[in-house]
């Protein structure tokens, strides 16, 4: 007898799942203005359902199409997040809506005109005014341009603060969904201080700027004195004209340099400054730490200074001043029948000046280019260090060694102290020489070694504090 074996294959076909797609979260939004407006094309983008809150749902203009307009009670029972896109002074409507707002997540994205306007934060105001509710301060740090352009035209990130954790879970959700980074700063008495950020002007460069104005004006003013007003008292010549663009080119590169320098001056303060106490542990005075802060400003400022200085030496060929001086100076020689000889000393002196002068830009534009946060963040700290440190100092040397050769061996002729004043490059050297000289002492092996040992956490053993174990030992 034969066996016959089949093998029987079931195949069960079943038919795929045809259940309706999950709804997207219908989120709501009190007021129409321009910020509520782009909020809710972001939302409708990121696959979120809109409606609007208004006072008048029948005439609050245009809307971005797919949202829905309905009357503030009903739009807030309608979702269980709801941002508040309206002025402090209309937050009384909110407390007339407290039962229907109870429980619900709001969204504060309010701001006022100045600060310490109002006694308390909007959104402690606003927690106060609906105590059921769970508020969020959020989103207030963004306009509506940077919400309609998305997160890769503006700022990425979105501070937020409340007093109810899951509701701060629930708007970071969204934010991450809109493409920001949220970052949670405590809460809700933090409130004052995210709503206080948009109205900050500048806050790290309002040292940097003063002092460059401050050191423009003195300068501007000393030059005056020493080149217009002296011309006027002892020639009698009216030289006012070089106000505009003889005067600012020696007060741009002097404020510069000595901007560049005040960059790395705190660093070698803060290095003898450890070598002195012999430990790395101990706070920087303020001032000292508020310099240092302050650095980064201190040196766009600078490159900002060159950058004139470079402008204003492009157009000397083409002045008036200038070529009617050599069209005057080639009359007069041929007047004499005399030739002026070739000083290949000059040659030397003004090719190097030039070409220092040059290579300090260069390399000036590269820590400038470093200093942006797209770049800076894409190196390594070494790599960052490097630049910043090294070719910082490399391009101070350039700087100050350009400003020697502009000197030369002016400073032997008694024309150039007018009125027993000293010129302004030789003003600007001082600072500059210090640093470099100060530097070169740090360089040496012996003081370098003992500073790394410091900075990797050695402390240097106070001898009053040796008689003291040895007395209790």
């Amino acid at each position: 007898t034969s066996k016959t074996y089949s093998l029987t294959l079931i195949v069960s076909l079943c038919p795929l799942d045809t259940a309706a797609a999950p709804v997207p979260e219908l989120l709501c939004i009190f007021g129409t203005g321009d910020l509520g407006r782009s909020l809710g094309q972001r939302l409708l983008q990121s696959g979120y359902r809109v409606v609007y809150g208004s006072r008048r749902p029948h005439s609050c203009g245009p809307l971005p199409q797919g949202t829905q307009v309905m009357s503030h009670a009903a739009a807030a029972q309608s979702a269980s997040l709801v941002f508040i896109c309206i002025h402090r002074e209309h937050y009384d409507v909110l407390e007339t809506l407290a039962p229907e707002l109870k429980g619900k997540v709001l969204v504060d994205v309010s701001n006022n005109l100045k600060k310490n306007l109002y006694p308390e934060a909007n959104a402690e105001y606003l927690q106060r005014l609906v105590p059921g509710a769970h508020v969020v301060k959020a989103f207030n740090t963004l306009s509506a341009w940077a919400l309609q352009n998305g997160p890769s035209d503006a700022n990425r990130q979105v501070y937020l603060c409340g007093n109810s954790a899951d509701a701060k879970q629930t708007v970071t959700e969204i934010a991450t969904k809109l493409g920001f980074t949220a970052l949670d700063r405590g809460s809700l008495s933090a409130a004052r201080e995210l709503e206080d950020f948009p109205l900050q002007l500048f806050p790290e460069w309002r040292l940097p700027l003063r002092l460059a104005l401050g050191l423009t004006i003195t300068f501007y003013v000393y030059e005056v004195v020493r080149d217009v007003v002296y011309g006027y008292v002892h020639q009698g010549k009216d030289i006012s004209f070089r106000m505009m663009v003889s005067l600012p080119n020696k007060v741009f590169p002097t404020v510069s340099l000595i901007m560049l320098t005040l960059c790395y001056l705190p660093g070698v303060i803060a290095a003898f400054l450890q070598l002195y106490r012999g430990t790395k542990y101990k706070r920087f005075p303020d001032w000292l730490d508020r310099w240092m802060l302050c650095r980064k400003q201190l040196g766009l400022l600078a490159l900002g200074f060159a950058s004139l200085h470079v402008l204003y030496t492009l157009i000397i060929p083409i002045r008036y001043y200038v070529k009617f001086r050599i069209a005057d100076s080639t009359v007069s020689q041929g007047k004499l029948n005399k030739t002026l000889e070739f000083d290949t000393t000059m040659a030397w002196r003004t090719d190097s000046y030039y070409a220092m002068g040059i290579l300090g830009y260069a390399v000036y534009l590269l820590l400038g280019i470093t200093s942006l946060p797209s770049v800076s963040n894409a190196l390594s700290w070494r790599e960052f260090s490097f630049i910043q440190s090294k070719l910082g100092y490399l391009t101070l040397f350039l700087c100050t060694f350009h400003t020697y050769l502009y000197g030369w061996n002016k400073f032997l002729i008694p024309y150039y102290y007018k009125w027993y004043t000293l010129p302004t490059y030789m003003l600007s050297l001082v600072l500059p020489s210090v640093v470099m000289v100060l530097r070169l002492l740090l360089l040496l092996p012996c003081v370098d070694r003992t500073l790394t040992r410091i900075r990797q956490g050695w402390e240097r053993t106070d001898p009053e504090d040796d008689s003291k174990k040895s007395l209790l030992t």
